[in-house]
C-alpha cells in the first residue's frame, strides 16, 4: 500500500447505509457495531469515510467518537472506538479518599478511575450501556462554560437543564473538536476525507448600515457548510434594488464581498433590503440583510 493514509472505496451495497446529512457511508463491521452501540444519538453523524491512520488501522470519524477496527480483537465486535478524551489532554486527579462518597442509588463510585457518576449523569449512563458505551469516569461533574459536564474514556456528557421532555443529558461532539484541533493525519488534504457539502450557511453584513446617496456600499458575505466549516469557491451574489453585483468566489476562509455605488433612484430614508445567494456545487443558501440611505 504505497499511502498508508489511502481512503478506502465507499459501496453503495446492502452492507452500507449513506447518511445524506453528510454524504457519507458506514459500511460493514462499522456499521454493525455503529447500529448495535447506539446509533445516532451515541456517535452521531459520520464526518469522514473509513481510511487507514498512521498506525495502519482502519478507522471513521462521527460527531462524537472516532471507530477502529480491530481485527484481533476478543469479544464480540471487532470494531472499537478510540480514546479521544485522553488524546484531547482531558485528564483530572482522582477524589480524595475522604470525598468518596457511601454507595447509594444516586451515586456510584468507580475504583478503578477514582472517579464518581451522580443524579442525572448516573441516570443516563445507566440507561445507555453503562461501561460497555461510555467507559469509565474520568472526571467528576464540573461547570465549564454554560454546562455542568463530565468526561468518560469515550465521551463527554453535557447537562442541559433546560430540556423539558426526555433525557436531559447530551454528548459533546468530540470527533469534531479533535479533527478541528488536529485534522486528519498524513499527507493528503483533509478535505479529501471529510464529506461534501450538503448545506450552505450564509451570514452576510454591509460596511455602512447608514450611508449617503453617490457614496459606495460593500456587502460582506460568510459561507459555512453544515459543520460550520467554511467553505472555499462558493458563488456568490447581490441583488439590491434593481441592480445584480456578482462576487469574486469565497476563499479559503469562506469570505467574499460586493461593493456598489449608492443610486439616486433609491429613496432616503427608506430601508433597502439586500439578497444575498451562494451556491456550491449542487447546494444554495440565502440570507437578507438591509441599509439606509440618507440625504
Amino acid at each position: 500500500m504505497s499511502n498508508v493514509f489511502a481512503m478506502l472505496p465507499q459501496p453503495q451495497e446492502e452492507n452500507c447505509e449513506r447518511f445524506d446529512e453528510t454524504g457519507l457511508y458506514v459500511c460493514d463491521e462499522f456499521l454493525e457495531f455503529y447500529e448495535a452501540q447506539g446509533g445516532l444519538e451515541i456517535f452521531g453523524y459520520p464526518l469522514t469515510e473509513t481510511f487507514y491512520d498512521s498506525a495502519l488501522r482502519q478507522v471513521q470519524y462521527f460527531q462524537r467518537a472516532r471507530l477502529e477496527l480491530h481485527p484481533r480483537a476478543s469479544g464480540g465486535y471487532k470494531v472499537l472506538r478510540g480514546f479521544l478524551v485522553k488524546e484531547l489532554g482531558y485528564r483530572f486527579p482522582p477524589l480524595p479518599v475522604e470525598q468518596i462518597p457511601p454507595f447509594n442509588n444516586l451515586q456510584r463510585y468507580f475504583p478503578e478511575t477514582g472517579h464518581t457518576v451522580s443524579y442525572a449523569f448516573l441516570d443516563y449512563f445507566r440507561e445507555r450501556g453503562g461501561l460497555e458505551t461510555f467507559g469509565y469516569p474520568r472526571s467528576e461533574f464540573m461547570l465549564e462554560g454554560e454546562y455542568i459536564v463530565q468526561y468518560f474514556d469515550w465521551a463527554q456528557m453535557e447537562w442541559h437543564p433546560e430540556i423539558t421532555s426526555g433525557p436531559q443529558i447530551r454528548l459533546t461532539n468530540l470527533g469534531e473538536i479533535y479533527l478541528e484541533r488536529f485534522g486528519l493525519p498524513g499527507e493528503c488534504d483533509g478535505s479529501q476525507r471529510i464529506g461534501p457539502v450538503t448545506r450552505l450557511r450564509v451570514s452576510a453584513s454591509v460596511r455602512h448600515i447608514i450611508i449617503g446617496q453617490e457614496e459606495k456600499q460593500t456587502v460582506y458575505v460568510y459561507a459555512t457548510d453544515q459543520w460550520e466549516r467554511p467553505v472555499k469557491g462558493a458563488v456568490a451574489s447581490v441583488v439590491v434594488h434593481n441592480g445584480r453585483y456578482e462576487c469574486e468566489p469565497t476563499d479559503a476562509n469562506g469570505f467574499t464581498r460586493s461593493e456598489f455605488w449608492i443610486s439616486e433612484e433609491l429613496p432616503p430614508g427608506r430601508k433597502v433590503v439586500v439578497d444575498v445567494k451562494v451556491g456550491h456545487e449542487n447546494v444554495e443558501g440565502a440570507t437578507q440583510i438591509f441599509f439606509l440611505p440618507w440625504w
